[in-house]
């Protein structure tokens, strides 16, 4: 019988508040004071998972070593625990619906009506347990999506409504993020939304144990008492959580206001240890007082949403701290950039970054980002697609061969530098069957990549369909642009760098998603080391 205690994270008023960001830094003081931690996020919505969703949806999909297509908060969690997440930690609606339905199927139920109480409810709280199920964790600690009183949030927390009930108040509590907005004309905080909030989190049977109340003005003692009262919690148990700088912050504001200490009160669990956030605060440390500056251009195609690269640019803030140095983005749309515009808009940084995606819309754009930064000396990094548009500038502008592309762009080019997977050739459905999750890379010694990692084998995540077209390698190869990476069971090329180069690396794989605050990632750090270099010219 496992004696695995649960933290549910439910969120009030208004979405965006940073549930994952206090998920992540509740589980971060745990894992300090010496208690085995995970986290996981329920998500309401009927897709499986976001691996078909457009970025500007739902951000960056975060995949994990096990091949799962997750939530970006998936991300926060891994960079602030510095442990690996997997499929058990992400959970939607469509994943329960599919689960229940195939069930009915093939007759599990034994004829009884299918429906949201008991059937749904008893699937969710099956996933919920499935982590601590496996003796691991001490406690697992689960954010609900969305906002409570969405239709869709609903038969989650019912779900903890019946856990809470089941396992009892030393086994399972509830904290409620809310909102205490600030209205100027009165020049006061407001208690009146976190009121309702609560209200309704009541309503659907939940109480809250404890209040964390986001806010940008420090909340007095006169409004704890009063939210206490109104939301039948204790005073002590109102926490704030106030704006930060940084959300690398809010692990040590956390700390300040004792939510932690909250916490394992409430789940009657003795510290094993004072938090010391000793390497925490010297990364922050670091990050908040930099002694150099870089700027580096991220070509992608979705740069309104910042979002949409959260990993890549959470990995520059890693790396940044590694060497002392403030990452500043410049973010380049690729459909902006044309053959007149682009020195222009490039003009002065000291590394370009071309970002992952899908599609043809903006390609050329990234292509003459690759050429710019290939002509002009300027540390480049190419991940995933970017790593693709830098073998087709290659193959176009070195090796003169005219309107060399991928076959995912165009399926007729003469010169198909970039081809479908073999194993891709007969997939019809598009959801979780690119190639996912971790591989094994084998190094060359002598290259960059090599002295990146000091490692002559690896292993990083990949999220993609199409491959290098080894057919060209031998041409490609004696031109200059060197395959230093091979994957040692397929034989498919995972890193591209040209050796006369300052610093030109394309990998085929996602480096961004397992940088972590304690473990910058190697490539990262030794990028923004050459634009930093750049930078001194």
């Amino acid at each position: 019988m496992s004696n695995t205690k649960y933290v549910f994270v439910t969120g009030g008023v208004t979405s965006s508040l940073g549930k994952g960001i206090i998920a992540a830094s509740l589980a971060k003081l745990l894992q300090e004071r010496g208690f085995s931690v995970t986290i996981q996020k329920l998500d309401p919505y009927i897709n499986i998972d976001p691996g078909t969703l457009n970025p500007y949806e739902h951000g960056e999909c975060y995949v994990t070593d096990d091949g799962a297509e997750t939530d970006l908060d998936l991300g926060h969690y891994e960079r602030y625990l510095n442990i690996p997440t997997s499929q058990a930690n992400n959970v939607t609606t469509g994943r329960i619906y599919q689960s229940v339905i195939n069930k009915e199927r093939k007759g599990e139920f034994l004829g009884k009506t299918v429906q949201v109480i008991p059937h749904i409810t008893d699937e969710i709280k099956r996933r919920i347990q499935l982590l601590g199920e496996t003796g691991d964790y001490d406690i697992v600690i689960t954010e609900i999506g969305g906002t409570v009183g969405d239709i869709e949030s609903l038969p989650y927390v019912e779900s903890v409504r019946q856990l809470l009930w089941e396992k009892g108040s030393e086994n399972a509590i509830v904290i409620h993020l809310t909102l205490v907005p600030y209205l100027a004309a009165a020049g006061e905080l407001k208690t009146k939304p976190t009121q309702h909030s609560v209200k309704m989190l009541m309503q659907s049977g939940v109480s809250p144990d404890i209040l964390v109340c986001r806010t940008e003005h420090e909340i007095s003692d006169d409004i704890k008492r009063k939210l206490a009262l109104f939301c039948n919690v204790k005073q002590e148990d109102v926490i704030q959580s106030i704006d930060a700088e940084t959300i690398y912050d809010v692990p040590n504001l956390m700390l300040a206001q004792g939510l932690d200490t909250v916490v394992l009160n409430k789940l009657k669990l003795s510290s094993k240890g004072e938090p010391e956030l000793k390497v925490w605060n010297q990364f922050l440390q670091k990050h908040k007082n930099p002694k150099h500056v870089v700027e580096i251009a991220l070509i992608g195609k979705y740069v309104e949403l910042h979002d949409s690269y959260k990993s890549i640019t959470e990995a520059f803030i890693h790396a940044g701290s590694s060497n002392e140095t403030k990452v500043k983005v410049r973010w380049v749309h690729s459909e902006s950039l044309t053959p007149k515009n682009a020195a222009k808009k490039l003009e002065g940084v000291n590394g370009i970054l071309v970002a992952p995606g899908f599609g043809d819309r903006g390609i050329e754009g990234k292509i003459r980002a690759v050429r710019y930064a290939r002509e002009n000396n300027i540390p480049f990094f190419g991940i995933c697609l970017g790593m693709q548009m830098a073998v087709i500038e290659f193959a176009r502008n070195v090796l003169d061969l005219e309107n060399a592309s991928s076959t995912e762009m165009n399926k007729s080019t003469k010169y198909p530098v970039i081809n479908l997977m073999e194993s891709q050739k007969d997939v019809t459905e598009k959801g979780g069957t690119m190639r996912l999750g971790a591989w094994d890379c084998e190094l060359k010694k002598g290259s960059k990549i090599f002295d990146a990692y000091k490692s002559e084998l690896i292993s990083e995540r990949h999220r993609h369909r199409y491959e290098f077209n080894n057919d060209y390698l031998e041409q490609i190869e004696a031109a200059g642009m060197k395959a230093t990476g091979i994957n040692p069971k397929t034989g498919l090329v995972e890193v591209v760098e040209i050796s006369s180069h300052p610093w030109f690396v394309g990998v085929q794989y996602h480096p961004e998603y397992k940088s972590t605050v304690l473990k910058p990632h190697p490539l990262f750090v030794d990028f923004i080391k050459a634009a930093l270099k750049q930078s001194k010219k």
